[in-house]
């Protein structure tokens, strides 16, 4: 089983009330092959809500919406039940959005709004990539 970022299934869950639909993504979920899901709407976000980036403070990584609000709780929360989930299936891989302070893999923006690329990952893609779960990026699989 794969689980896969519910915006890329045209789930209306990204931050500004959108999605990121993607061809493939939902045939994988009509097939029976993968499952739908949004860390930051399990975190107990609202959808729509504020755009998020993650910064490093003294070593240690926090998320931040652009009015400064610190949502790092949240993230964590939904990142948390997300490897729940993955570990209850077995799961060996997640197909992630690109970019998101969640699911990016390999780049996420830098924390200063400046729509600048950062090497890095999402809150939910690092948890998974050190509990040992494959996550790829939506973009690589096109």
């Amino acid at each position: 089983m794969i689980l896969i970022s519910a915006c890329l299934v045209g789930m209306n869950c990204k931050y500004n009330g959108k999605n990121n639909y993607n061809k493939k993504a939902l045939e994988l979920v009509k097939n029976g092959q993968a499952i739908p899901v949004c860390p930051e709407q399990l975190g107990g976000l609202s959808t729509p809500r504020k755009p998020a980036e993650i910064k490093t403070i003294n070593d240690k990584r926090y998320v931040y919406d652009n009015e400064n609000n610190d949502v790092t709780d949240k993230f964590i929360k939904g990142a948390d039940e997300v490897l729940k989930l993955a570990k209850e299936l077995n799961v060996e891989k997640v197909i992630l959005q690109s970019r998101s302070p969640s699911c990016g893999v390999g780049k996420i923006y830098s924390g200063n709004f400046d729509k600048k690329l950062i090497d890095g990952n999402g809150i939910l893609a690092q948890l998974l990539i050190d509990n040992g779960i494959e996550v790829v990026d939506i973009e690589k699989m096109l």
